[in-house]
C-alpha cells in the first residue's frame, strides 16, 4: 500500500465486501469549492452512483486508490441494499480526537460500525434499517439511502462495533431529534409528544411528590406498564440501553417536574443503573447521567402539575393529558382486544399451515414405510414361488410316474 492511502479489508465490514457497488473518488474543485467526485476504478473515468455500470468490487477499488487512480475509495447506497449511511461532519478535533455532544450522543445509540472520515473532523456510522420520510440533512448531521456514495476510509472507531448492525428505532430516533424540522415533526420518544418544540414547557420542579409516591403514581398511570419495565431494567423494544436510559430519563422528567436531583436519585434506584451513568463523557466534564437527564429535560414538552391536572391517573406519563380514567380504560381494551384478535388469527392461519404440513409429512412417511416393506417382503415371496414351483414340479412328476407304471 503507498503512503497515501491503505485499508486491510479485513477490517472492512462483510456487509460492504459483499457487494459490488464500490466507486474511487478525487478531489476536484467545482465552484471555488473541494468537492469528492466518483470515478470508475477500473477505468479511471468518470463514475456515478445511480450508474451500476461505474462500479466494482471492493478489491479493484482499493488497488485503483493504491495506485493513484483515485484518491479513495466510496460505497454506492442502493434501494436494493439495506444499509443507510449517518454522516456527521465538523464534529471532532482531529489533533486531540475529541468529539462533540450531538456526535457523541447519535454514535452511542446508532451502536453500529463507525469510521472517522477522511478529513478526520467526522465520522461515518453505517446501519442496516429504512430512512423515515421527510428531510434528509439538517446543519452537520446528513443521511444516506440511496443513489449516494460514502467515502470509506477503514478507520474504524474501536468502541463501536465490527460490523453494521440493524437499528431501526435508533434511526427513527436520531431521524427525528436531529434531521428532521420540529416544525414538521415533534419529539416523541419517551416523555413527550410534543405539537410545540421540546423545551417550550416550562420545569415546574415543585411537583411534590415523594419518591415513592411518584412510583406508585407513574406505574399506575395508561403507560404505567412502560415505566415499571424501564424501571426493573429490562430493555426489551430498544435497540441499546442508552435509548433505554434516555426512555427512562423523559418519563421522570415529567412526573419530577424537571427536578434534576430527583431523577438522578430515583434513577439510581432502578434497574437501569450503571457504572456508565457516573463516568465523563463530555467536553464540559459532564457525565453520561448528567447529560442524559439535562437532554431528557430538553426534549420533554409538558410536565405533570398537580394543580392543574384534575388527578395523576388523568395523565398518562408520556407528557399528555387524556380522558378519564375509564375512557382511557376502555380504549386501552378495545386496542388490546384488536391486537389479540390480530394476533389470534395471525396464530391460526400459521397453525392451520402447519397442520396441512404435518398431514403431508405423514403421507410422505407412509408412503416411504410401503416402500421399505414391499422391497422386504418380494425376495421372499419370489423365492417362496420359485419353492412352490418346484414343488409342484414334483408333484406332477411322481403323479406322472405312478400312472406310466401302470
Amino acid at each position: 500500500m503507498s503512503d497515501e492511502f491503505g485499508i486491510d479489508l479485513d477490517d472492512l465490514p462483510a456487509e460492504l465486501c459483499e457487494r459490488e457497488q464500490w466507486v474511487g473518488w478525487r478531489v476536484e474543485e467545482r465552484g471555488g469549492k473541494a468537492t469528492k467526485v466518483p470515478v470508475n476504478a477500473e477505468t479511471g473515468g468518470f463514475g456515478s452512483a445511480t450508474d451500476a455500470v461505474t462500479w466494482t468490487d471492493v478489491s479493484t477499488a482499493v488497488n485503483a486508490a493504491e495506485s493513484g487512480e483515485a484518491d479513495g475509495v466510496g460505497f454506492v447506497f442502493t434501494d436494493d441494499d439495506p444499509l443507510v449511511g449517518v454522516d456527521l461532519d465538523d464534529c471532532r478535533d482531529p489533533e486531540t480526537g475529541a468529539v462533540g455532544e450531538d456526535a457523541r450522543d447519535i454514535v452511542e445509540r446508532l451502536d453500529s460500525y463507525t469510521e472517522v472520515s477522511p478529513s478526520g473532523t467526522g465520522f461515518h456510522v453505517l446501519v442496516e434499517g429504512e430512512l423515515p420520510e421527510g428531510r434528509n440533512r439538517r446543519g452537520s448531521v446528513e443521511c444516506y439511502e440511496t443513489a449516494r456514495f460514502f467515502t470509506v476510509t477503514g478507520d474504524h472507531v474501536s468502541e463501536t462495533p465490527t460490523r453494521i448492525a440493524r437499528r431501526q428505532d435508533a434511526l427513527r430516533g436520531i431521524h427525528r431529534e436531529y434531521v428532521q424540522p420540529d416544525d414538521e415533526e415533534g419529539l416523541t420518544d419517551g416523555a413527550a409528544t410534543a405539537t410545540e418544540a421540546p423545551g417550550d414547557a416550562t420545569p415546574t420542579s415543585d411537583v411534590g411528590l415523594e419518591d415513592e409516591e411518584l412510583l406508585e403514581k407513574a406505574m399506575a398511570a395508561s403507560n404505567g406498564g412502560k415505566f415499571e419495565r424501564l424501571w426493573n431494567g429490562r430493555l426489551s423494544g430498544y435497540d441499546s440501553q442508552s435509548e433505554a436510559d434516555m426512555a427512562f430519563c423523559c418519563l421522570l422528567a415529567f412526573w419530577t417536574g424537571g427536578d434534576k436531583a430527583q431523577m438522578d436519585r430515583l434513577f439510581r434506584e432502578s434497574g437501569l443503573l450503571r457504572e456508565k451513568w457516573d463516568e465523563v463523557h463530555y467536553a464540559d466534564g459532564s457525565t453520561y447521567g448528567e447529560k442524559t437527564i439535562e437532554r431528557a429535560v430538553q426534549r420533554t414538552s409538558e410536565f405533570y402539575d398537580p394543580e392543574t391536572s384534575q388527578a395523576a391517573d388523568d395523565v398518562d406519563g408520556d407528557g399528555r393529558s387524556a380522558g378519564s380514567r375509564d375512557e382511557r380504560s376502555e380504549a386501552y381494551l378495545r386496542e388490546k382486544n384488536r391486537v389479540l384478535a390480530d394476533r389470534v388469527e395471525t396464530l391460526e392461519a400459521t397453525l392451520e399451515e402447519k397442520d396441512d404440513r404435518i398431514a403431508e409429512l405423514e403421507a410422505m412417511v407412509k408412503r416411504l414405510e410401503r416402500g421399505v416393506d414391499t422391497a422386504e417382503v418380494e425376495p421372499e415371496t419370489d423365492t417362496g414361488a420359485e419353492r412352490g414351483d418346484e414343488s409342484e414340479s414334483s408333484v406332477w412328476e411322481r403323479t406322472k410316474g405312478w400312472f406310466e407304471s401302470d
